[in-house]
């Protein structure tokens, strides 16, 4: 956002959610933008790490913040159960008092626990649709409702999977969100706020078994899976002024996976 920058003399911000991790998607487009001249906000959940089967990293909010700081950022590292309704509106209040005005809007949280159509419970698939669908609704609201920056400044980008075997709420809610956010770039087009979702693949930030990731690997054309600066320097891109046309649109940065 270089020129952005040149033209008002601060960095803009963004908000990037789902950062629990060093070796997370979220950490990765944090630095990233960090890189390039961005103010970085930042969400984290503790709790979900440490029930998922990779667990809590010690210390790691105050790593990913130290290297955002050492690129130049000012950072907002926020803590958010995004499962609470109010959580979103919290951040953008919370993001505004530290930092000011948000930007952009980068959305990599997610609710991920494998489970398929006969043994899902109803807990889960709601707490799968809260956080991955409801969530996402709520701070994309958010971003509009508050968004006074330049026309064709504004940005949103989504994550997104097509995972759906064995995988039934994350890959359902998951579809819900690309509408909410493909409808976005419509519904906020008077705002000129860009909206697109990135289908990133595979991408091993440690989640993967070792037979898995041999037989992901010989899905993709590339011979390798992705890596989360494979996913940021897309995102990088979409939230440059270069990016500024590409709007409504699902993207497959995935190799060639099939």
């Amino acid at each position: 956002m270089a020129d952005q920058k040149q033209t008002s003399g601060s960095r803009p911000t963004v908000l990037v959610t789902g950062v629990g991790r060093t070796v997370g998607i979220g950490a990765g487009i944090a630095k990233r933008l960090a890189a390039d001249g961005w103010d970085i906000a930042l969400t984290y959940w503790t709790a979900y790490d440490e029930r998922m089967s990779w667990g809590a990293e010690g210390g790691a909010t105050d790593a990913i913040v130290a290297e955002l700081t050492g690129a130049g950022a000012k950072v907002a590292a926020i803590e958010a159960d995004l499962t609470d309704a109010g959580a979103p509106a919290a951040i953008y209040d919370e993001a505004e008092r530290q930092l000011g005005p948000v930007t952009a809007l980068v959305m990599c949280h997610a609710e991920s626990v494998d489970s398929g159509l006969l043994d899902t419970t109803v807990e889960s698939f709601d707490r799968h649709f809260a956080v991955n669908a409801r969530a996402s609704w709520l701070l994309i609201r958010e971003h509009g409702r508050r968004y006074r920056g330049p026309r064709g400044d504004g940005r949103i980008v989504a994550l997104t999977s097509d995972h759906t075997v064995g995988n039934l709420p994350y890959g359902a809610s998951k579809g819900a969100l690309d509408r909410i956010t493909i409808a976005a770039a419509h519904e906020l087009a008077h705002l000129g706020i860009t909206s697109n979702v990135i289908n990133p693949g595979p991408i091993d930030t440690g989640w993967m078994s070792d037979s898995l990731r041999a037989d992901l690997t010989r899905q993709t054309p590339l011979g390798r899976l992705g890596t989360p600066g494979d996913t940021a320097d897309l995102v990088q891109f979409l939230c440059s002024p270069q990016g500024k046309w590409i709007n409504g649109q699902l993207l497959h940065s995935n190799g060639g996976f099939a």
